[in-house]
């Protein structure tokens, strides 16, 4: 299936609002069997749709109120690029730090690859610096 950049920008765009509506099956549904993830901090890329799956979880445990923008996406090939900012209260454990009831708030760069329909590949690189100092015990909120 020869995908266009529109199709392409409506696919992504569907998947951040599927995330944010906090439905793991239809968000799982999204990407293909064979994902790949590949993140910062960790040497090796991740396979398998349940990748996708168990990082939107852990994301919407810990900030069950999460807000999605979108602020900017365009689509070249078969890549979608998308500069999005997260918002949300830090309300379940997250990266080992129990909930602390903090507002946060943090951007991400990303680019997929899309195969067909679906997700097939992703490089995200979420300000993770800027979200553990606004959870972190110590950062005098």
């Amino acid at each position: 299936m020869n995908m266009t950049p529109e199709k392409n920008l409506a696919l992504m765009h569907a998947a951040y609002k599927t995330l944010q509506s906090g439905d793991l099956d239809a968000t799982a549904e999204l990407v293909t069997e064979e994902f790949i993830a590949n993140v910062p901090g960790i040497p090796d890329a991740l396979h398998g749709r349940e990748v996708w799956r168990l990082g939107a979880q852990a994301m919407l445990e810990a900030f069950p109120d999460l807000q999605i923008q979108v602020e900017d996406m365009f689509s070249v090939d078969d890549k979608v690029a998308v500069r999005v900012h997260f918002q949300g209260t830090h309300q379940g454990t997250f990266q080992g730090i129990q909930a602390t009831q903090r507002p946060v708030s943090f951007r991400s760069i990303e680019l997929y690859r899309l195969e067909g329909d679906k997700i097939a590949e992703e490089w995200v690189a979420p300000d993770m610096t800027s979200l553990m100092q606004q959870i972190s015990p110590d950062s005098g909120h």
